[in-house]
């Protein structure tokens, strides 16, 4: 008798115990980092943790600020996570596989910060902190290129994207035969006055656009360039369509960049003066890509944040810029 209540009490005991964790653990649903810990323990049990970045920027600074997170998560053992404002932008344009963070559970998680420059370094191969979150605006090949097939594949766009731009280039194409085509971004709008105010430096001219222009139309019998811009009126100005193998596409819209990116990237080649947009278009192309050397004067702050060699890949084949502008700089 004395062992039948022993079993009975344990046994209401542990009926008890269950039926608290459920109120806890389903109904409360605590916010506290170990239990979000081991929520996230079970999406994928080779790595741990949330790991995130901030947000900021336009299209480029976002593209490598996400490839940058992938690849350091990765890298480290963790699992990243994106917040809303990321794949909301980067969603409409491609086929990002990062999870998203929502509000509640982003403003539950004690955060390490931890801010990144703009080129890979060896005390990011070991990061230790379970709940990380990114800043900075890291955009450099040297955090990523070592898994570039599958950055690659998360930046693929949606297929009729893909659709779009094909069929805008067979219609600018027309009858030509063998057609290489050859994207041009020439990046203006406010880098005007930022590059030459604030960094001591320039964006690309007529003259560097030529040089470049001319390089493709050497080594490729029939090249037809693409030209998208956030200054496109600049553009007619200055790029010479002499031989009619010019287009200018796109509309130079910011805050709707996806059809002119698209339309670069789906070129052979490409042309970019300054920024991330450009980057990106020739490294997601894949062919050659020609870029502005030197582009500010020695003593520009610029050169405390930026590396050339860490943000344009060996191969691509780089024109020095004209700083002659520059030299009466007060």
């Amino acid at each position: 008798m004395l062992k039948c209540l022993i079993k009975v009490t344990v046994s209401l005991s542990v009926i008890v115990f269950a039926m608290i964790s459920y109120i806890v653990f389903v109904i409360i649903k605590p916010n506290t980092a170990p239990f979000v810990s081991d929520a996230l323990r079970t999406t994928n049990k080779n790595r741990t943790g949330m790991w995130t970045i901030n947000p900021m920027g336009r299209l480029g600074n976002l593209m490598g600020e996400y490839a940058t997170l992938f690849a350091l998560a990765k890298l480290n053992g963790h699992n990243a996570y994106v917040l809303p404002q990321m794949h909301s932008e980067l969603s409409q344009i491609f086929k990002v596989s990062l999870p998203v963070i929502s509000s509640q559970m982003y403003y539950s998680v004690l955060w390490t910060e931890y801010e990144l420059h703009d080129w890979m370094s060896p005390e990011y191969y070991k990061i230790d902190e379970e709940f990380v979150r990114f800043t900075g605006y890291p955009c450099s090949w040297t955090f990523y290129h070592h898994i570039r097939e599958e950055i690659i594949k998360e930046f693929t766009f949606h297929d009729y994207i893909k659709e779009q731009s094909n069929a805008y280039l067979a219609n600018i194409r027309g009858n030509r035969a063998n057609v290489t085509f050859v994207g041009v971004h020439v990046r203006r709008g406010d880098y005007i006055e930022i590059m030459h105010d604030l960094w001591k430096g320039v964006i690309g001219d007529r003259h560097y656009l030529q040089k470049a222009m001319d390089y493709f139309r050497v080594k490729y019998e029939n090249p037809l360039f693409v030209i998208t811009s956030n200054g496109m009126d600049w553009c007619k100005e200055n790029i010479d369509n002499s031989k009619g193998d010019v287009h200018f596409a796109g509309d130079g819209q910011e805050d709707s960049p996806g059809q002119d990116f698209a339309l670069l990237v789906h070129c052979n080649h490409t042309i970019m003066t300054i920024g991330t947009f450009g980057i990106w278009a020739g490294y997601l192309a894949g062919g050659e890509t020609v870029y502005l050397t030197n582009f500010t004067l020695p003593e520009s702050e610029f050169l405390k944040i930026f590396k050339y060699e860490a943000a344009y890949l060996p191969q691509w084949i780089g024109i020095p810029a004209d700083l002659s502008p520059l030299l009466n700089y007060p």
